[in-house]
């Protein structure tokens, strides 16, 4: 059977780790058991402008026809203060080289806005993505269609929904109780919303402390260094054993969550485009994390207890419950294990890029 060669094309690389790289790296592997050969391309811009880095792509493209060429959309990855206009002449050089395109929408909503230039980029955005689906062979967008204000009433038939994957080597996942018990945190955001993920971290593992007695809390990934002061100062007179590591390569990653009891998700809402949540539904992990207009199943089947983050005490309950309750722990993380094998799985995920991939010529 002969291969069928495939691109998926990038904008700059994001610092110090790159997900959607890491996503594609992972999908190109998986589509290799379909005999897709996904090569990773980029347009760097931001490294050698946009006149320069378009020319280098047309060039590319010559080779491109009749080729899939999936482009990776975050709307920061083709602008450095999110307004991603130029995207579009990407997608008129992929065109005019007779390229079959789609796009994956790793940003499936613009970003919120309250101020007047706030909501000026959040239209960019949303015009932007709207030029580009109906340009677009195929559309996958990493949470459920129907979660999508903006493709409301119908979808475009080219539009299709496939989750992420974790970004991580997983081979086993965690079914014993460690001791202490521990609590792990994945990545904390910048800026001002980190101080407040600090803050409710440190009142859920202090509450839980004082309940339970000595606990663990391991923190690691992204921005996780910033705020260790802050995390041993509010845990200083409690018995908790606090690790806290930056940016840890992928296999040390999965360790992690496979030396933790529970995962505690404070970044914003749960949902299928979260490859930081996967990551520990893939572990095989009880996930303690919040809803939002994108939380919907496949990933609210698995071992996730939904609590409001802006209530302190429901999240404080939830997350002793998780620790002291044992055969409730272990069926949260049953179900963490089943659903990523039927949802999150790579192998499922690059399955469901294969069938598309692979249909003949015309509208899919």
């Amino acid at each position: 059977m002969s291969t069928l060669p495939a691109i998926a094309l990038l904008g700059r690389k994001d610092q110090p780790t790159d997900a959607v790289e890491e996503y594609c790296r992972h999908l190109s592997r998986g589509l290799q058991a379909h005999d897709i050969q996904l090569e990773i391309r980029r347009v760097p811009w931001e490294l050698h402008g946009w006149p320069a880095s378009l020319d280098a792509l047309r060039l590319m493209a010559m080779q491109w026809r009749g080729r899939w060429v999936l482009v990776q959309y975050t709307a920061l990855a083709w602008s450095a203060r999110g307004f991603p206009h130029r995207i579009l002449r990407v997608f008129n050089i992929l065109k005019n080289a007779g390229a079959r395109i789609g796009v994956v929408f790793h940003d499936v909503e613009p970003f919120a806005a309250v101020t007047l230039s706030a909501k000026f980029r959040r239209w960019i955005q949303l015009r932007a993505m709207r030029q580009i689906l109906s340009r677009a062979d195929l559309a996958v967008f990493t949470v459920p269609i129907a979660k999508i204000d903006w493709l409301s009433p119908a979808p475009p038939a080219n539009a299709i929904f496939i989750p992420v994957g974790p970004n991580l080597p997983v081979t086993a996942s965690s079914s014993v109780s460690h001791q202490p018990l521990t609590v792990a945190v994945f990545s904390i955001t910048g800026g001002d919303a980190g101080i407040r993920e600090t803050q409710t971290i440190v009142s859920a593992v202090r509450f839980a402390s004082q309940k339970l007695g000595s606990l663990r809390l391991s923190v690691f990934g992204r921005h996780s260094e910033w705020r260790e002061a802050e995390l041993r100062e509010g845990l200083r007179d409690v018995p908790v054993a606090i690790s806290v590591e930056d940016v840890l390569p992928d296999d040390q990653v999965a360790q992690r969550f496979c030396d933790s009891d529970v995962l505690l998700f404070v970044r914003g809402g749960i949902s299928s485009r979260r490859s930081s949540a996967v990551a520990g539904i893939a572990c095989g992990l009880p996930v303690i994390a919040s809803a939002n207009s994108e939380t919907a199943p496949p990933i609210t089947d698995a071992g996730v207890v939904l609590v409001s983050l802006d209530d302190q005490e429901e999240l404080n309950a939830a997350l002793v419950r998780v620790l002291s309750d044992s055969p409730y722990r272990h069926a949260l993380a049953a179900r963490s294990r089943a659903i990523y094998k039927h949802y999150f799985s790579w192998p499922v995920i690059a399955q469901s890029y294969a069938a598309r991939l692979k249909a003949g010529p015309g509208p899919l």
